[in-house]
């Protein structure tokens, strides 16, 4: 699943291409690809047809763009959603779910979706931003986020320190992907309790974690296969500067530790054996 940089490239991308521009119509090609917006299909393309995009935003793994209604275009791109800016004249993709024309007969945009989890919808009033997603927190790459507020409430979580960083709700655009590479760059297990970490190993893992995004964004976000794309259709390629995703019985960077595997919340984690070791289990008493 698209994570913050992923998601983070594709708004850049989108800025260039759609901000300032009137839409002319919407075609919706597929019903489950606006089923959050519960008005239905035919509600959610003429509310957009004749609104001019203000700007592209994002909170989190989420998307939206304020129009010039006081209205805003909310998307979320699942586990294999694409946002792609195509002229007009390109054949139509496999899997094209919803086409948006504007009023400049300029380049299309295109919400592509092979597995229909991803979604858009029309937040009324939601343009300064949609109350569908004012739950959840802001990110470490946010101007508004406060580092010490973020570094009190992880230490009050009584969980592992990975299950915290994925609470969308105490931070917001962290997934399995980027929790794995800064825990490993900290120096620590992800079933390590959030409650037992000092406030200084608190505030090293985020400025791993904010600096694992940063260099994210910089690569154009990671692509494991051709389900995440920028809005030009390229792969990012922050894959090659892993060090422990992906990469079981590889060596460790830092170390030479054989990279090891572990279930985690129906997926994996990555990690070194010798740099992250695995807390001792406690045993009631």
């Amino acid at each position: 699943m698209p994570e913050l940089p992923e998601v983070e490239t594709v708004r850049r991308g989108l800025s260039s291409w759609v901000t300032g521009r009137r839409i002319a119509t919407v075609d919706v090609l597929h019903p489950r690809a606006v089923r959050r917006h519960p008005a239905g299909e035919a509600d959610f393309a003429a509310v957009l047809a004749g609104r001019t995009v203000l700007d592209v935003l994002r909170r989190g793994k989420y998307l939206w763009l304020p129009l010039d209604s006081g209205d805003a275009l909310v998307g979320h791109l699942g586990m294999s959603g694409q946002l792609l800016v195509q002229p007009e004249t390109a054949a139509d993709e496999t899997h094209l779910r919803v086409r948006f024309r504007f009023t400049d007969e300029g380049p299309q945009l295109r919400f592509v979706d092979q597995r229909t989890f991803g979604g858009l919808a029309v937040s009324p009033g939601g343009a300064a931003l949609p109350g569908e997603i004012s739950h959840i927190a802001l990110d470490p790459l946010d101007p508004s986020f406060v580092d010490e507020a973020f570094v009190a409430a992880l230490r009050r979580r009584r969980t592992g320190v990975k299950r915290a960083l994925l609470d969308q709700t105490l931070v917001s655009g962290v997934g399995n992907i980027y929790a794995d590479e800064a825990l490993w760059r900290a120096g620590l297990h992800g079933t390590r309790p959030a409650d037992a970490l000092t406030r200084p190993a608190a505030r090293r893992l985020l400025g791993h974690v904010r600096q694992v995004l940063v260099e994210a964004i910089g690569s154009g976000g990671t692509s494991f296969d051709a389900l995440y794309v920028n809005v030009n259709g390229e792969s990012g390629y922050f894959d090659r500067s892993l060090n422990v995703y992906g990469r079981e019985g590889e060596p460790c960077p830092r170390c030479g530790a054989p990279i090891r595997r572990e279930p985690f919340m129906n997926r994996s984690s990555y990690s070194c054996p010798r740099c992250q070791v695995r807390p001792r289990a406690t045993t009631p008493g």
